[in-house]
């Protein structure tokens, strides 16, 4: 598992800001799909603009992050991301016993169903239901990717220094 050489094809360079390589501090224009290992589609953007992001302001998984460091305007890459570095490894800690006295009477339950349920912190926080009796339901709040092995496709836009305030 790992990295697979990118496509250093070189882009048609229009600035010398075309050169700067993603690292710390960088904004990031970029089109990215996530694929199961049976190669279904999780997510993409592949048909619309490129999304944009500082590296480092969370809003990209840091595992994902690290491997696009050293990419630049133009390169197309594929990587092959552990659990550890996406989504985690399930915890059987995060599988909950519910009483099934604390869902509507007419709620017909089936597993498989996601339900949003209230955290310590008053937030949300989905929960797959696994298994359904008369008594009890059991709820599964692992990340529905948790120990998955995600493929990652990346075609970079552009690359620029991030303006930090």
């Amino acid at each position: 598992m790992g990295r697979t050489t990118p496509d250093r094809t070189p882009p048609n360079k229009v600035n010398d800001m075309s050169d700067i390589p993603v690292s710390e501090n960088t904004r990031v224009y970029l089109n990215f799909a996530l694929l199961l290992e049976d190669g279904n589609e999780v997510d993409s953007n592949f048909d619309r603009d490129p999304v944009n992001f500082v590296i480092g302001d969370g809003s990209l998984l840091p595992g994902f992050e690290r491997y696009l460091h050293g990419l630049e305007a133009g390169d197309e890459a594929t990587f092959e991301v552990p659990p550890e570095d996406c989504f985690g490894q399930p915890n059987e800690n995060n599988v909950q016993v519910v009483k099934r006295e604390h869902f509507s009477a007419e709620e017909n339950i089936e597993p498989g169903m996601v339900f949003s349920f209230k955290d310590a912190a008053g937030g949300e926080l989905p929960g797959v239901i696994r298994s359904v009796d008369d008594d009890e339901v059991k709820v599964d709040f692992n990340h529905p990717l948790a120990g998955r092995i995600i493929t990652f496709k990346v075609r970079i836009d552009r690359v620029e220094p991030a303006e930090l305030h």
